[in-house]
């Protein structure tokens, strides 16, 4: 502790020196060293209608104190604003800059009353969410005046309040001595609690995460443009500013790319053109693991989506399908017109949008019946990921998690009203009979809202259905690597928040497979194509003529029979790597029923002689495939 005289000496420095406030900055903040680093320019402060935006998402967000605790009275009445015309940048600096004062609102009011603004001045109660949020910036910039550019027009409140903080200039930078002096911190950002001063030392180093729109580029020309752009491909972007991407280990169509590249990106044509979209990792992990339980007619439904690029990858993974993709929860048909538009301009042509809630779709909807695979992205707390701002703007997620995220995780009963939420829309999930697996995903680091969750769903299933129960499934193949699946003896898949990723929980739910059925090889092989084991190979459909004229053509070449001997094998290296995997008895007859079939096939084409006839004979079996999906991986 300090004892008075020191604090007085101290207090005197501070004023003899206010024009070299920098000690006063935050500088433990990342955001702040990054902006104060060489060659970076010094904050100039925000244009008047990023302040009022940001009053206005704090008056809505901010921390709600007992009468007798309350420091500050703040109004009920919204700042005028005009929302609509402004563009995605002046969203973001918006809710960053009520973020932060989010974060020190407790220290900014302290400092308020401290600096004796508070209760000596008049000004009215409802102009005070914008003192705090221009407080905040004004000691960000060292005290220092704004830089107004020459074009643009002034607001009256603005300029009203930042006249006043003027005035108050040097009290204030001394009640901000005092405040630190008091918590024994070299900058008011180490005040802050651990956990959110740990949540923005991730979000300062997390890299930018982008999906290929296959339906528009391959992989191979976004390597070769960027290449063009001057980008190298690496294995890791951690720690290299210069400009270089690497590919992602769990999904082979995401790109990674360091974050202080994302204004040199949004440049470059990819972008523009909807080839590259840039998205969190959690939501393409979600749709790769739907699209390895599917076949190849089997429709989907997803529920909270959030943001439309998540259907839209979903839509591009399923492109080679007859899939369709229901999207529910749309209530304003307003937005169909534009939603299309958007799936229009990204190639996207399976997308059906539904508008009623998913808590209100009926079970037996004549539009669901070939839904086979639910992808459930409840609402949760978000507290896996690192940059809360980023997470709102993306995911169209409510505001009221930047309160949240300011004390460093919901309170309690908020934990407990989402917990039940999301258990509801899980278990509805299991009552639509016809499906027969749930993707269950968060962006959660609480068992409550992830493991405990689907427990309790699934020990509370409704077993007198006459279908066969849901139970878990380890992590699927093309997402997770053998490592991973061993590590993971409860079957579920996390990622915790790190430097490089955001926090992510997925559940993979299949039902039970009837040990009176048989598996297909049909089946097989549309899973196998699922997982990337076929590539190559057509599987499209065919009309019956055209399978008629097939089998009237020229007899099969030589140098065919050894194409049909890479196609067992890839075939024999999908079924090894499934029966690993089953229980005993489907073990058994999967094994006898696929062999015995796939060798009397191959017998057949062997001696017919005919390319056409094993062509057939493989689209046949894609055609006529039962569309129940294959729970394979157990």
């Amino acid at each position: 502790m300090f004892n008075s005289a020191n604090e007085l000496e101290f207090l005197e420095e501070t004023t003899a020196e206010i024009s070299q406030l920098s000690s006063l900055a935050l500088s433990g903040d990342p955001a702040c060293s990054e902006n104060s680093s060489a060659g970076s320019p010094e904050k100039t402060g925000y244009p008047d209608s990023v302040y009022i935006l940001a009053a206005n998402i704090f008056q809505g967000t901010r921390l709600e104190k007992s009468p007798e605790k309350a420091l500050i009275k703040y109004g009920n009445e919204p700042l005028p604003s005009s929302t609509e015309s402004e563009d995605e940048s002046f969203q973001r600096l918006s809710y960053e800059l009520a973020f932060s004062a989010l974060k020190y609102q407790d220290i900014l009011e302290t400092i308020l009353i401290d600096s004796c603004i508070f209760p000596s001045t008049t000004i009215p109660d409802h102009l005070n969410s914008l003192i705090i949020v221009m407080l905040y910036d004004f000691q960000d910039r060292k005290f220092q005046a704004r830089l107004l550019s020459g074009n643009e027009e002034s607001i009256a409140e603005v300029l009203e309040v930042e006249n006043l903080l003027n005035s108050f200039k040097t009290k204030l930078a001394a009640a901000l001595a005092r405040c630190r002096i008091k918590h024994d911190a070299l900058s008011i950002y180490h005040i802050l609690p651990e956990t959110v001063r740990n949540q923005e030392l991730r979000a300062s180093t997390l890299p930018l995460y982008a999906w290929i729109n296959t339906c528009k580029i391959s992989p191979e020309e976004v390597y070769y443009t960027l290449k063009k752009n001057g980008y190298n491909k690496v294995k890791s972007v951690l720690h290299i500013d210069n400009k270089v991407f690497a590919v992602d280990q769990h999904c082979y169509d995401v790109l990674i790319f360091p974050s202080h590249l994302k204004s040199d990106l949004l440049n470059i044509d990819l972008f523009k053109d909807y080839k590259l979209i840039f998205q969190d990792k959690s939501r393409s992990l979600a749709v790769h693991s739907v699209k390895a339980l599917l076949n190849m007619d089997d429709d989907i439904l997803m529920v909270n989506t959030g943001s439309w690029y998540t259907v839209a990858h979903m839509s591009v993974l399923t492109n080679n399908n007859t899939s369709k993709i229901f999207v529910c929860g749309v209530q304003s048909q307003a937005k169909d017109p534009d939603l299309k538009n958007l799936f229009t301009k990204m190639g996207c042509k399976n997308i059906e949008i539904l508008h009623e809630t998913f808590m209100k779709l009926e079970l037996k909807d004549h539009r669901l019946q070939k839904v086979k695979v639910i992808l459930l992205l409840p609402r949760c707390s978000g507290l896996g990921v690192s940059n809360p701002v980023e997470f709102i703007l993306n995911e169209h997620e409510d505001t009221d998690l930047l309160k949240d995220f300011s004390q460093g995780g919901p309170s309690e009963d908020k934990l407990h009203v989402l917990a039940q939420q999301q258990y509801e829309q899980l278990a509805h999930a299991m009552k639509f009979t016809r499906a027969q697996a749930i993707v269950y995903c968060t962006c959660s680091v609480y068992p409550e809202e992830n493991e405990a969750v689907v427990k309790k769903a699934l020990e509370f299933q409704d077993h007198e259905i006459k279908v066969q129960p849901y139970r878990l499934s380890p992590p699927v193949l093309p997402l997770c690597s053998l490592k991973e699946i061993h590590l993971s003896t409860d079957k579920f898949f996390r990622m915790e928040p790190s430097e490089i990723t955001n926090g992510c929980f997925i559940s993979v739910l299949t039902r039970e497979r009837d040990p009176s059925e048989t598996v297909s090889v049909k089946d097989v092989l549309a899973r196998a194509a699922a997982k990337g084991l076929l590539e190559g190979i057509e599987l499209g459909k065919s009309s019956k003529r055209e399978k008629k004229k097939k089998k009237q053509k020229m007899s099969l070449p030589k140098s065919s029979i050894a194409d049909n001997s890479g196609i067992q094998m890839k075939i024999a290296e999908f079924l090894s790597r499934e029966t690993n995997h089953y229980f005993n008895y489907i073990k058994s007859q999967f094994i006898l029923t696929v062999l015995s079939i796939a060798f009397q096939e191959l017998v057949m084409v062997i001696i017919s002689g005919s390319i056409d006839f094993f062509s057939s004979w493989q689209q046949k079996l894609i055609l006529n495939q039962n569309p129940v999906v294959l729970n394979s991986v157990t």
